[in-house]
Formats: structure tokens, sequence, C-alpha cells
């Protein structure tokens, strides 16, 4: 498992706070470091490869396992 600077639970939420919250968080970081998000909406994995891809933070890992989606986003 690779380790985390912060982590963001979205558990529960709905399109788009965990987005919302992610940008949030991130915005409070320094570049390169990297936030834990786990959500439970199965739309955040496109809207989590979509936000990386428009804002220019890395997606480095989309995981999904018992229900959760654990995504590792690294500040630009």
């Amino acid at each position: 498992m690779m380790n985390f600077d912060t982590e963001l639970d979205a558990r529960g939420l709905s399109c788009p706070l965990p987005i919302l919250g992610a940008k949030k968080s991130l915005s409070a970081m320094s570049s390169g470091q990297v936030l834990r998000i786990v959500a439970t909406d199965k739309g955040s994995v496109n809207d989590f490869a979509e936000f990386c891809r428009q804002t220019g933070n890395v997606l480095l890992s989309s995981t999904a396992q018992s229900g959760e989606f654990i995504f590792l986003v690294r500040r630009r």
C-alpha cells in the first residue's frame, strides 16, 4: 500500500460531493503530496479520472474493495 499524506472519507456522499471534498483537501496540500479518498459512489470512478485529467493532478491508483472505492491522488 502506498503512503499518503491526507485522507478524505467520502463514504455515503454522491456526486459532486466527493469531488468537491477532494478539491478542497488538495488545495490545502503542497505539490507532490498524496490524498487518499474513500468513496462509495459508483460514479466516483469515472469522476476522479476526469477530475485528475482536467486539473493536472495525478490519479496514482483507483481500486474497489467491499463496495468502497479507494483513490490515491498526487497534487500537481
